[in-house]
C-alpha cells in the first residue's frame, strides 16, 4: 500500500521530542510527531487532592486542550462554552491512566504531579503523543525531586508512550495521519511500556467488524512504533536531565 506521505506501512511520522521547552514548570517537553505538536508540562504539588490525604501516597493527572488554530478551522475555546466537552474528558482521563502506570505512587509520597498537555498542532493522533510527550514533562519533574533530595527513591517504572495503529484500505498502517484515520476501517490507540506490557487498547471498527486477528497483527505493529518512542523518550529525559 502506498502512503500519501510516503511512508511504509510500519513507518512512524518524523519524530521530535524536545526537553525542558517550559523553563517554569519542573518538568516540560514539546512533541512532534509529523505535524502533530503537543507541548507538555509538569508541575508539582506538594498537596495531594482531598480525598487521598493521610494514605501515604501520591497522584498524577492530566489536563488536555486544544489550542483554537490547531486545526485547518479555528475550534472555539471549551472555557467559553463554560465545561469541558466529553471528548477532552475522556482524553484527560487516559492520560493521567495512562501515566499513572508508569510511577509508583506510593514512592512518589503525598504530593501531585499535574501534566499539562496542550496541542499546538492536531494531525491525528494527539493522545498518544500527549501520553509520550507527557511522560517525558513527568520523569523530568521526578529528576527534579530527587535532585533537590525530596525523594527517597525512584518512582518511575518502565517509560509510558503511546500510538495508533489502523487498518486502511486492507492494510495494517502505523501512526495514522487524519487523513488515514478518517478513513480508516478500524481505528486502534494502543498505550504500552517498555516492559512489553499493554495498558489500554482502543479499538474501534467504522462500519464492519474486523476480526481477532487483525487485533493481535495491529498490537504487534503498535510495539514497533513504541520501541522508537521508548528510546527517543529516554534519550529526551537524559538530554533534559543533564541541562535541567
Amino acid at each position: 500500500m502506498s502512503r500519501a506521505d510516503g511512508r511504509a506501512p510500519d513507518e512512524l511520522r518524523p519524530l521530535q521530542i524536545i526537553p525542558n521547552t517550559m523553563p517554569y514548570a519542573e518538568g516540560s517537553a514539546a512533541i512532534r510527531l509529523g505535524d502533530t505538536h503537543v507541548l507538555c508540562a509538569a508541575s508539582i504539588d506538594e498537596r495531594v487532592p482531598s480525598w487521598m490525604r493521610g494514605q501515604g501516597r501520591g497522584w498524577v493527572t492530566a489536563e488536555y486542550g486544544m489550542l483554537p488554530r490547531a486545526t485547518k478551522e479555528r475550534t472555539p475555546r471549551e472555557a467559553v462554552g463554560g465545561k469541558q466537552g466529553g471528548r477532552t474528558v475522556e482524553i484527560q482521563r487516559l492520560i493521567g491512566r495512562s501515566l499513572r502506570a508508569g510511577i509508583d505512587l506510593k514512592a512518589l509520597g503525598e504530593r501531585q504531579i499535574v501534566i499539562d498537555c496542550d496541542v499546538v498542532r492536531a494531525d491525528g493522533g494527539t493522545r498518544c503523543a500527549a501520553i509520550t510527550g507527557g511522560y517525558v514533562a513527568l520523569a523530568l519533574a521526578i529528576a527534579a525531586l530527587r535532585k533537590s533530595g525530596r525523594l527517597s527513591r525512584d518512582p518511575l517504572l518502565a517509560v509510558v508512550a503511546g500510538v495508533s495503529v489502523g487498518i486502511v484500505r486492507g492494510t495494517p498502517v502505523l501512526d495514522l495521519n487524519y487523513v488515514e484515520d478518517s478513513g480508516a476501517s478500524v481505528d486502534c490507540n494502543i498505550i504500552g511500556n517498555a516492559d512489553g506490557e499493554l495498558i489500554e487498547v482502543q479499538a474501534t471498527a467504522e462500519g464492519k467488524p474486523f476480526a481477532r486477528k487483525s487485533l493481535g497483527d495491529l498490537i504487534d505493529l503498535a510495539a514497533l512504533g513504541l520501541d522508537e518512542l521508548f528510546a527517543a523518550q529516554r534519550t529526551a529525559i537524559r538530554d533534559g536531565s543533564a541541562t535541567g
